[in-house]
């Protein structure tokens, strides 16, 4: 019995070919659905059923430790998007009718009803992760969850048109997942979460006249009594948690500011680099598929010396021929992967920073004017010291 044989040169190249193939699929599939739609309140909700939601200005998390997903990327643009993307998702879920007031908060503040972190796990402009951890004040998690969202270039055309952010879908999923949460709570457990918060907030104020109110068993809070409805000490801590809702009102408002100031550059950068790193893929493909090319064609070359031990004249031109081609074919792949350094050199130029610092603000207490600077952050450290200060000058009884 005779088997049919194919000429050994070609043997490579079929291996090369079949490589290539198996390798032209890539990436995991969405977790975010890019047509998913933004679930709002059918109709009105009374008050005593919503709850005030603070989101904490992100964690910014981590840069790749591989230096080509890392291309490009700085801690100082992480900074900025920690400050970028959690206002994103605040509007998203202020548009929905679910909730009370939505507001924009530094990290660590006491006395929110629905408490709203996240952690920036991947941002590149194509790829956008991000781990959200749903709190309410009586310490139960709502949920801790990772979103993620892959786009392409295609689509900063395709959405920007309406001037929705390229990763809204995302935003709409966090913010559905949030509202199918709220909407299993009875009145009930939303009345409680309101009055442990208030609870809460005193006794951050001032933890000797409040805290025996709680009982707290490993960060789970529940209302052992309440502060009688004419208790003056209570009434005045409300009036200063009013005040710290005016000042957080305000700090909101530096941050839309800083947000419509970042949008127009962040979305460039995005977009810049999203297409940078396209092209770039793209020429690492060609230069390595033009190395194994000319890989495949020595190869095959060596195999028809080694068949025909040198003896045939044509399999020798074909041998010189497939040599001289194989080693141009890597030449112009190295070629390639030089012009790769421009792509990378254009993306790393789009590091330039964003200010993540917020204007001095100037408040005025008690006829008395204080100037709060730096960060948001430091501001309202500031502000909230001030307020325990505020409570024990009109008390007498020390804030803390």
């Amino acid at each position: 019995m005779t088997m049919t044989t194919r000429p050994v040169y070609l043997i490579p190249l079929l291996l090369l070919f079949a490589l290539l193939h198996g390798c032209s699929t890539f990436g995991p599939a969405r977790t975010v659905d890019a047509g998913t739609p933004l679930n709002k309140a059918v109709t009105e909700l009374p008050d005593e059923q919503l709850l005030d939601v603070w989101v904490e200005l992100f964690d910014p998390g981590e840069l790749p430790e591989d230096e080509d997903k890392a291309m490009g990327l700085s801690m100082d643009i992480r900074e900025a998007e920690a400050r970028y993307l959690p206002e994103q998702l605040r509007a998203t879920m202020e548009t929905t009718g679910h909730w009370g007031a939505v507001r924009l908060v530094p990290r660590d503040t006491t006395g929110s009803e629905l408490l709203v972190r996240g952690t920036i796990l991947e941002s590149d402009g194509e790829q956008l992760a991000l781990q959200i951890t749903a709190l309410d004040a009586t310490g139960r998690q709502w949920f801790r969850r990772t979103y993620r969202e892959e786009i392409e270039y295609a689509q900063y055309t395709n959405r920007g048109q309406n001037g929705t952010d390229v990763f809204q879908p995302l935003y709409n999923t966090i913010a559905n997942d949030l509202a199918e949460f709220r909407a299993k709570l009875d009145a009930a457990e939303t009345a409680a979460i309101r009055r442990v918060a208030a609870l809460r907030f005193a006794a951050d104020l001032a933890p000797e006249a409040f805290a025996g109110y709680l009982e707290t068993d490993r960060d789970k809070y529940k209302v052992v009594h309440l502060p009688a409805a004419e208790d003056p000490m209570y009434q005045r801590v409300q009036a200063i948690r009013d005040r710290d809702f005016l000042l957080i009102d305000t700090l909101n408002g530096h941050f839309d500011n800083f947000t419509r100031q970042m949008e127009s550059p962040y979305t460039e950068w995005r977009k810049a680099r999203s297409e940078e790193a396209a092209a770039l893929r793209k020429l690492e493909r060609e230069a390595w598929q033009r190395k194994l090319l000319g890989a495949a064609a020595i190869l095959g070359a060596i195999a028809v010396e080694s068949s025909n031990n040198g003896n045939n004249a044509g399999s020798s031109v074909l041998r010189d021929v497939m040599v001289v081609g194989g080693v141009y074919a890597i030449k112009a792949g190295f070629d390639k992967s030089s012009e790769t350094g421009i792509h990378r050199d254009a993306i790393t130029e789009l590091d330039e920073s964003f200010s993540s610092e917020a204007r001095p603000m100037v408040v005025e207490v008690e006829g008395e004017t204080h100037e709060l600077t730096g960060s948001a952050e430091a501001q309202y450290t500031k502000w909230r010291a001030l307020l325990k200060r505020i409570y024990a000058s009109e008390t007498g009884l020390a804030g803390s």
